[in-house]
């Protein structure tokens, strides 16, 4: 990211999944590099499954809060039909990191819509930079499923130019001091597979 520009992530899912955590914690390790930022937050019906967006700006000025269409840098989507629900925000060269977990909205549980049995082609076909990872999983070997939110920081770290020890001081600053060493350990995982 050069001085002159605006970074932008804008992170997708459903009510639960920490995303509004994630994106807290992306926005104070930007400020702590001294960069401007700012944050908005989209909650829908959280509380049931719906779909949660937050748009996080960073650079040396931001004047607006929220991403436009074709501008984001990064996509971080907690689940796999949000990625494909936000994919237009992505630019051309922007990178998408997905979490293949299926939660099925209330119009599929309900009967009203299917949910897509070939989504992990729908990915590879909506641009040409998805990351695609089984971040339940990660969490799981991390030793929480709470922390699938921060699996998918640490893949979203590697491509970004702040170092990993940023990451890991505002972690230590946001959740509880008896899930740091967890966190941390979600944080490596969610690195290594996006290095893979």
């Amino acid at each position: 990211m050069s001085p002159n520009s605006t970074g932008n992530t804008l992170f997708a899912g459903v009510g639960g999944q920490g995303i509004i955590l994630a994106s807290e914690v992306l926005a104070q390790v930007c400020l702590e590099a001294g960069l401007d930022v700012k944050q908005s937050e989209v909650h829908g019906m959280a509380q049931r499954g719906g779909s949660v967006t937050s748009h996080v700006r960073y650079g040396e000025k931001v004047n607006s809060p929220t991403i436009e269409l074709g501008t984001a840098d990064f996509l971080v989507s907690f689940e796999a039909v949000e990625c494909l629900r936000w994919i237009g925000y992505l630019k051309p060269d922007g990178v998408a990191f997905v979490n293949t977990q299926q939660i099925q909205p209330i119009t599929v549980a309900s009967g009203a819509a299917t949910y897509p049995d070939d989504m992990s082609e729908r990915l590879r076909n909506a641009h040409p930079n998805v990351i695609q990872m089984d971040a339940v999983s990660l969490a799981q070997e991390a030793g929480s499923l709470r922390t699938v939110n921060v699996v998918m920081l640490g893949a979203m770290a590697t491509r970004m130019p702040f170092e990993i020890g940023a990451w890991e001081g505002c972690i230590r600053n946001r959740v509880p001091p008896k899930t740091l060493e967890i966190n941390l350990a979600a944080l490596k995982a969610g690195q290594d597979a996006a290095n893979r």
